[in-house]
């Protein structure tokens, strides 16, 4: 039987203008560029990394 994989659900909620380029490609990397946009994703550990990278900027849902 397959193992089920966890997901999470991350909202954009903060504006990347004025951020530093790092946490800008952090977003874009998560699938996030625009404002209130909504990606599902894997609860990897890089994911996860990626997330607390730019926890000021998003909303983390557990799916």
């Amino acid at each position: 039987m397959a193992k089920k994989v966890k997901r999470i659900r991350v909202t954009q909620i903060g504006s990347p203008i004025r951020r530093p380029k790092d946490q800008r490609a952090t977003l874009v990397g998560l699938g996030l560029n625009k404002m209130h946009r909504t990606r599902e994703l894997e609860d990897t550990p890089s994911v996860r990394g990626m997330i607390e990278k730019v926890r000021h900027l998003i909303r983390v849902e557990e799916v």
